[in-house]
């Protein structure tokens, strides 16, 4: 195994060793190449490690190469409306000349100071003259947000956003985030259209594909190769770093070396983070559910002598935080590879 490492543990960027989220990505570029797409916002979701950012920069890319599109991306914590129209100016040329000469935005720090005009009161309306322009132009506008969390910028964004593409204007956005920030989007007061809009969940990546990318890449035997997969559980962060570390090692096997770097990655970029923001009953539950991969509801409430009412509210919190799969009636099963001997240590 000589040259660079392909395998990354860097959170965002993408590696030369990537299994793409073809599907989403498929699904979502091909509805915004519509003359008229039927959606206009999607939302990527799933916990830490995932490739919800890999996964948006990947279709970042792809617009960015089609001369009909302007992709802006924008951090969550930014006054958002006021960052999009800063970003069209300062970086698009014919935005530019055209915000230079027909609108006076000196009162946000933008552009020229037209003396014979006004300043534009509102940065809501400066948005909307832009994307008038730019449809014009036979543009359209792609707003990009990684870690969108529950913000006044943001509500405000969703709001002013269902508005723009009531008026027809070529606005198109994709919010990703955890699954209990994008829920509290959802839920906010007077966001029912962001509610709706389709959202793409980060599920585990295929096995199989781990299997084989481990075997033509490390070398490993088939069945070492399969070992390993099984191990990532199909957690994107879990399947880069154990390849990271194999290489590193130049492993043909796994070893405790291997495993020792494999879980103090893990612990030190996603489990800790995750474990400190679960209610110490949610934790406690866990420790119980972490013995078996999978494990019948019915055993849970046995060995922890709890009932099904009070098993309700963690199964719902635990789920919705994407650690355990509940979806098979009546089992629990762990998603998180390795987690544990995570809990161990922290117990």
């Amino acid at each position: 195994m000589a040259g660079r490492n392909p395998y990354t543990i860097s959170f965002g960027k993408i590696p030369s060793k990537y299994l793409s989220r073809n599907s989403i990505i498929d699904s979502i570029t091909e509805e915004l190449e519509y003359d008229s797409p039927d959606e206009q916002v999607f939302k990527l979701t799933g916990i830490r490690g995932t490739g919800k950012t890999v996964t948006l920069t990947a279709i970042e890319r792809y617009f960015r190469e089609q001369d009909d599109w302007i992709v802006v991306d924008i951090r969550s914590d930014s006054e958002i409306i006021s960052e999009i129209v800063a970003k069209l100016y300062s970086e698009i040329p014919f935005i530019t000349s055209f915000v230079d000469a027909s609108l006076n935005l000196s009162a946000f720090g933008i552009g020229l100071n037209l003396s014979k005009k006004s300043p534009v009161a509102s940065i809501d309306y400066a948005l909307e003259a832009l994307l008038e322009h730019m449809k014009k132009h036979g543009k359209k506008l792609l707003i990009t947000i990684d870690e969108a969390r529950k913000t006044k910028s943001i509500t405000g964004f969703i709001q002013e956003f269902q508005i723009l593409i009531r008026k027809e204007l070529p606005i198109f956005a994709i919010l990703a985030g955890l699954y209990e920030d994008i829920e509290s989007l959802e839920n906010a007061d007077g966001l029912t259209f962001f509610l709706r809009a389709t959202k793409y969940e980060m599920k585990p990546l295929n096995v199989t594909y781990i299997r084989d990318d481990y075997k033509n890449t490390l070398g490993v035997s088939y069945e070492e190769a399969e070992k390993m997969a099984f191990m990532t559980k199909g957690y994107a962060y879990a399947y880069q770093a154990l390849g990271k570390y194999m290489w590193d090692y130049k492993a043909k096997e796994l070893t405790d070396e291997v495993l020792k770097s494999f879980d103090e990655i893990l612990a030190d970029k996603v489990y800790k983070k995750i474990w400190s923001e679960l209610a110490p009953n949610d934790r406690w539950f866990l420790q119980f559910i972490a013995k078996k991969d999978s494990m019948p509801v019915s055993e849970l409430l046995e060995m922890t002598r709890k009932s099904h009412s009070e098993w309700s509210i963690p199964r719902a919190r635990l789920k919705e935080k994407g650690i355990i799969d509940v979806e098979s009636r009546g089992v629990i099963k762990l998603l998180l590879p390795r987690f544990k001997e995570f809990i161990d240590t922290q117990l």
